[in-house]
């Protein structure tokens, strides 16, 4: 796959306003944005060539948004993924996080936040990726319980490491109330009743130094 220089970004939404918005936006910001009406021409870009980031709508022509993150593989892909919508509710931010979206923004939104978001996004991803950070938490797959993602074991690892939300969302890029989510997932997965009951059971699964 093409890297592209690091300021490029795809945004993808089937509003002319929209992308006409994010494009001045981004631009003013030093950003190049590449502009798609629906999923499939984006696919047909993204599967060979690597932006800065992507901000995905939900509601888009064809297959939605979330189809195109399982198209993609949102969580191995190499750039951070931002699902966009008018009519975000709780569900579908939690399945596009689930299908591999870093972070989710609601419409109607602000030209600053958005910009805000992305860089902090982009930074974090750079940072994280450049540094060949693995998680040294297990995917801690229990008999008859789903593993946890990548996403899931970096901010448990942080979590662990006595992280705030805040400071953890600061590392990963992403909002709090994403981290919460992620933590609240976790501790489902787990079994936990609470949060010390979640420290235990991560230090009872990761090997000493």
């Amino acid at each position: 796959m093409t890297n592209t220089s690091g300021r490029e970004i795809f945004v993808v939404d089937d509003d002319p306003a929209v992308r006409e918005t994010l494009s001045i936006v981004l631009s003013a910001a030093g950003y190049q944005s590449i502009c798609f009406a629906d999923g499939e021409a984006l696919l047909a870009v993204a599967r060979s060539r690597c932006p800065a980031c992507i901000l995905l709508d939900v509601h888009i022509p064809g297959r939605s948004g979330l189809d195109i993150l399982e198209e993609l593989h949102a969580e191995d892909y190499p750039a951070p993924i931002f699902m966009i919508s008018g009519k975000g509710d709780i569900a579908m931010a939690v399945n596009a996080i689930k299908n591999g979206a870093l972070d989710f923004i609601e419409k109607p939104f602000r030209g600053p936040e958005i910009v805000t978001r992305v860089e902090e996004a982009i930074e974090a991803f750079t940072r994280r990726r450049a540094a060949g950070l693995v998680p040294k938490v297990p995917s801690l797959n229990f008999p008859g319980r789903e593993p946890l993602t990548m996403r899931e074991r970096e901010v448990l690892e942080l979590f662990s490491s006595g992280n705030t939300n805040k400071e953890a969302g600061r590392q990963l890029g992403i909002s709090p109330r994403t981290i919460e989510y992620h933590r609240a997932n976790i501790m489902k997965k787990l079994g936990a009743k609470n949060a010390t009951d979640l420290v235990r059971i991560v230090m009872a699964a990761v090997p000493r130094a």
